[in-house]
């Protein structure tokens, strides 16, 4: 029996140079040689590898208990094809971890290993996305730095190289998305297409057309012939390499599970079919540092899905979970209902009241982040795709700003992005193609960056005819201006302060910043900008 196991365990270490933080980590598990050093944060993955074939692979439960310092994490490994079962790690904390493999009786079963887990050496990686009692209004790293989620929704992005060795389109597409400062994907699993009227334009450009393609799929088969008694190891192993290239670049998955309006030919809900699916993803994602979890995009629209079912969803999550990821849901509804079991309230709203419906919302919900995913501003593209309420672009910026000082975290929407059309490199394109605006939401991000978006609170009582931010530590106010404003009176600063302030704008469309000069109380300000772009007044304390 010790022979025929030797035989069938070897070792290849697949080891890309850690400098380049390109592939994950991989390591066929060795009898021999059963030690491997890993860093804070960084994914890897154990295979064990057998010449047995199981009638039903999937359903063979396996898990390692990561053992260390007496407490016990016991993560589920995940069937990968090809007689491959894969122990899929990260750590958030360093030293050594001893495993040992449980559950199902395989050959596998007692096998014992050690990572030793050495600091991270990555300079902007900070762990997973996670909360904090003491702050539980905003979202944090692991490192207890703050994340300031500003989020791009690209439902798509799991197609743009599938079948391919490289990921050229999708490093090109994510390169400009973490230039310009967003740092979190909103994206499907799957979606297959659009139920709505395409523009025709995309005859002309098939290049950029994603959807209905029946070469991509979670299950065997096709969407429109689907096989459900078994899972496209294919389809996932093309899926983790795109969300290690967005580990890469500390970009965070929001992963939604499910879709119920892209014509996606699911399993009937609650079969065994359903919870292979649900449960495998779960299993296979839970290692990124870089994962939050969303049951599924608009979760109880389209009466597919009952709080029932979505509930029952979240406990899933929650059971199989060893690395307690963030957990949402794509519905405002829901996540009133059922607040205690969301980690964080996702909303979607078109209202041209946004700003004071999320000052409700963050008001009603004073412990717990507020997100809003989906605010009806979706940016023109060369393609009419879905307009939604809002296509210009300034607009669709005021109405992230307005999230933003009414203290809760935003979502972007390209037209040639978010759904079946993607356009990976806008900017190559001819000149007659319209261009995103990606560059104001770089000046956005650097600005709440600098400023310590966690410290500001809005203040809708000082909003004259503006929308106040104000630091209560250090007396800083942020007034956002819109471009219609003729002028501005911060009558409060006129009462409150005693001391002498500075004050300066800020451009929303260039991100530059006037000089800044001795604050006058009393004054009406006028923007630089009037009537041209919205701008931000800071008025510091001196």
């Amino acid at each position: 029996m010790k022979n025929t196991l030797k035989k069938q365990f070897f070792l290849i270490v697949c080891f890309i140079s850690t400098i380049s933080f390109a592939q994950i980590r991989e390591w066929e598990y060795n009898r021999k040689n059963k030690s491997i050093s890993i860093e804070q944060w960084s994914v890897n993955d154990v295979v064990f590898k057998s010449k047995k074939t199981f009638k039903n692979p999937y359903e063979i439960e396996l898990f390692a208990n990561i053992i260390s310092d007496n407490k016990t994490q016991k993560i589920p490994l995940f069937f990968n094809g090809n007689k491959e079962w894969v122990l899929r790690y990260s750590s958030s904390k360093t030293g050594l971890f001893n495993y040992q493999i449980i559950g199902n009786k395989t050959c596998f079963t007692g096998n014992k290993g050690t990572f030793t887990v050495t600091e991270n050496s990555k300079n902007n990686r900070h762990g997973g996305i996670v909360l904090k009692k003491e702050d539980p209004k905003h979202f944090y790293y692991e490192d207890s730095s703050h994340y300031f989620n500003l989020a791009f929704e690209c439902d798509w992005l799991f197609a743009l190289d599938y079948n391919k060795k490289e990921l050229k389109k999708t490093n090109h597409l994510l390169d400009l998305i973490e230039e310009n400062g967003f740092n979190q994907i909103v994206m499907n699993v799957y979606s297959h297409d659009v139920s709505w009227k395409k523009d025709s334009l995309l005859k002309s450009h098939p290049e950029h057309e994603y959807g209905g393609r029946q070469d991509i799929f979670p299950f065997m088969g096709s969407n429109e012939k689907p096989d459900y008694s078994s899972l496209n190891p294919a389809f996932f192993n093309h899926l983790d390499k795109v969300i290690y290239q967005m580990h890469d670049r500390e970009i965070v998955s929001h992963l939604m599970i499910y879709v119920w309006n892209k014509l996606v030919s699911w399993p009937d809900m609650n079969t065994l079919e359903d919870n292979r699916y649900f449960d495998y993803v779960v299993k296979r994602y839970q290692a990124f540092p870089n994962i939050i979890w969303d049951v599924s995009k608009e979760a109880l629209y389209y009466g597919r899905a009952t709080e029932e079912y979505i509930s029952e969803r979240i406990t899933r999550i929650r059971k199989i979970d060893s690395f307690d990821r963030l957990v949402s849901v794509h519905d405002f509804g829901f996540c009133t209902k059922h607040a205690d079991e969301v980690d964080f309230i996702s909303t979607q709203d078109w209202a041209s009241t946004l700003y004071t419906k999320m000052q409700n919302a963050k008001n009603k919900f004073k412990n717990k982040p507020i997100f809003n995913i989906e605010h009806g501003g979706y940016e023109e593209s060369p393609y009419n795709v879905f307009p939604g309420n809002y296509t210009n672009a300034e607009t669709c910026l005021r109405r992230n700003y307005l999230c933003l000082f009414s203290g809760a975290y935003t979502t972007y929407y390209w037209q040639g992005a978010s759904w079946n059309v993607v356009i990976h490199n806008p900017y190559e394109q001819s000149k007659d193609f319209y261009k995103p605006k990606f560059e104001y939401f770089k000046h956005l991000r650097k600005l709440f960056t600098d400023l310590n978006f966690q410290d500001f609170e809005p203040q809708s009582w000082k909003n004259s005819s503006g929308y106040n931010l104000t630091n209560k530590k250090t007396g800083t106010s942020l007034m956002y201006v819109p471009k219609e404003n003729y002028a501005i009176k911060l009558w409060f600063l006129s009462k409150e302060n005693k001391s002498s302030a500075t004050m300066q704008w800020f451009n929303t469309l260039t991100g530059k910043y006037t000089e800044a000069i001795d604050f006058e109380k009393g004054k009406a300000e006028v923007s630089p900008w009037r009537d041209k772009a919205d701008a931000i007044l800071i008025v510091r304390k001196k």
